[in-house]
């Protein structure tokens, strides 16, 4: 098997960047992976002695593995990961990317390399996933499964499917008149990810993922997930970027057990209404809880107006 090149994102955080990267090289087949990993500048002068700190954690854990990209510039995670994963597929005609907040079970490599090469030419399975929010309905199969929503906690892709990003989003202001179009890409009303996607679309924030999202769903594309995660996100500190962020809101908490073998992948794709329904039940528990919180503290604000 030739084993797809990796793209891992850091900015600033060396403890993140340190574990990250420890569980990769635990994989087995990490010695055999191409691996790219680039380092964004830093936004502000006070950002340097961490941004400094992270490349160092970088260079002393892979010594001479794998290539170093050190940018002088702050490029912003949305840039850097439409450039670099353009630039991967096009050399490779697959990718996994993975970002610097992110523990990865042993088998990680395995599975989304069985993956991307066993639906290499599935046109309707755009992404792999390696995260999978903890679905009870899920914990005793071993069958991977496909669902219409994006993952940005570590993910592959293929140059066929990635020729379908759409930076600007072509098509989007038509969910503002076509409710049903804009039910459908709400996961049935499940969660707003119309609502993420304008403030994109508007400039108030930076995120590849809703943009390929939209990409994905304007294919009729699939996203393949493993009945339970590969991938642990440590990053839910505060200290994230937009996408980080936006995937905490819809997926909430990581802890469950991690995939501890390999994953069967069904040759006839098409979504288990069973499971989709679990699935997107596990989304929006998450989101009622971030949108109670939000009303939660913007009571305590205004209560605190009036001492």
């Amino acid at each position: 098997m030739t084993y797809a090149p990796i793209a891992l994102f850091v900015y600033k955080r060396p403890d993140h960047a340190r574990r990250s990267i420890e569980s990769l090289m635990q994989c087995p087949e990490f010695a055999q992976s191409p691996l790219y990993v680039f380092c964004d500048g830093a936004k502000h002068p006070e950002d340097q002695p961490l941004v400094e700190q992270t490349r160092m954690v970088v260079r002393t854990l892979l010594g001479a593995h794998g290539s170093i990209i050190e940018s002088e510039q702050n490029c912003g995670l949305a840039e850097s990961i439409i450039s670099c994963v353009t630039k991967l597929v096009n050399e490779f005609e697959r990718v996994i990317v993975l970002e610097d907040d992110l523990i990865l079970s042993p088998y990680f490599l395995d599975y989304m390399n069985s993956a991307l090469d066993f639906y290499a030419d599935q046109p309707s399975v755009m992404q792999v996933s390696g995260y999978v929010p903890p679905v009870r309905e899920f914990a005793n199969s071993d069958q991977a499964m496909v669902f219409p929503l994006i993952n940005s906690w570590g993910w592959a892709t293929w140059r066929r499917a990635w020729k379908y990003f759409d930076i600007d989003a072509s098509g989007w202001e038509s969910m503002k008149t076509d409710r049903a179009l804009r039910k459908q890409f709400n996961l049935d009303g499940h969660y707003d990810l119309f609502s993420m996607l304008k403030l994109q679309m508007t400039g108030e924030i930076d995120s590849w993922a809703i943009r390929w999202n939209w990409s994905v769903f304007r294919q009729n594309g699939y996203v393949l997930y493993p009945p339970v995660s590969y991938v642990d996100n440590i990053g839910k500190d505060g200290s994230g970027t937009h996408s980080s962020k936006l995937a905490s809101l819809i997926f909430g908490s990581t802890a469950q057990r991690s995939a501890s073998g390999p994953t069967h992948l069904p040759a006839h794709v098409t979504i288990n209404p069973k499971h989709y329904k679990a699935f997107k039940k596990s989304l929006f528990l998450p989101a009622l809880r971030n949108t109670l919180g939000v009303i939660k503290r913007n009571v305590k604000t205004f209560l605190r107006r009036f001492r």
